[in-house]
């Protein structure tokens, strides 16, 4: 797949209120800081289409872009650590689950890892959730570029033992790198795959 046109559409607060569900529609989500506005630019090729931030929490809404008016990507506030209040926290939580639970023409939700770290508690009890809920998703890594190739490998074998022990089968995974343009035709080949059998439900 080749991204010619990746442009901003709204922000919202509610799922209602998104972009009539008529295209396929893509999530990504991760822990603050997981370097997700990074890896969206990368993979639209668009520098400054999603706002990269080192201050975790600067996502607040759910964001739709669209991409060559065939498909949605969406950028979702993080979860897990940021400097704001619980009662901001507990709207972003109930603002995430709704869309995520009743978004009907959310395809799957991609769950950002930073791979220099080990499988993160944090990390599989939103998977498990997701997993739970029977909400498709699958795993992307991040900031490979931080690690020696070696080190990388080692990791996701961890991480696949330890998604192993709770899951009878491991969502696909993608390695990547925003600074290196790694992982982005893997990524965009497996939405393409996913556009292919999308139907529309109005």
């Amino acid at each position: 797949m080749k991204v010619q046109e990746a442009k901003y559409v709204m922000s919202n607060t509610d799922y209602e209120k998104c972009p009539e569900p008529v295209l396929p529609e893509y999530a990504f989500i991760g822990r603050s800081n997981v370097g997700k506005s990074s890896l969206i630019n990368m993979l639209t090729g668009k520098k400054a289409l999603a706002k990269t931030s080192q201050q975790p929490g600067k996502t607040q809404m759910i964001n739709h872009f669209i991409i060559d008016d065939v498909w949605y990507l969406v950028d979702l506030p993080g979860y897990g650590y940021a400097k704001v209040s619980k009662v901001e926290r507990d709207k972003w939580e109930k603002m995430i689950h709704d869309y995520l639970h009743y978004r009907e023409n959310l395809i799957c939700t991609f769950v950002l890892v930073d791979v220099r770290h080990s499988a993160m508690a944090v990390d599989l009890e939103f998977m498990a959730a997701l997993g739970e809920a029977g909400i498709p998703f699958e795993i992307i890594f991040t900031k490979a570029d931080k690690l020696k190739p070696a080190q990388v490998a080692a990791q996701v074998e961890a991480y696949k033992r330890k998604m192993g022990e709770m899951w009878e089968e491991i969502p696909e995974m993608y390695v990547t790198s925003a600074e290196k343009n790694e992982g982005r035709e893997p990524i965009l080949a497996a939405i393409e795959t996913y556009n292919q059998s999308f139907v529309k439900t109005k």
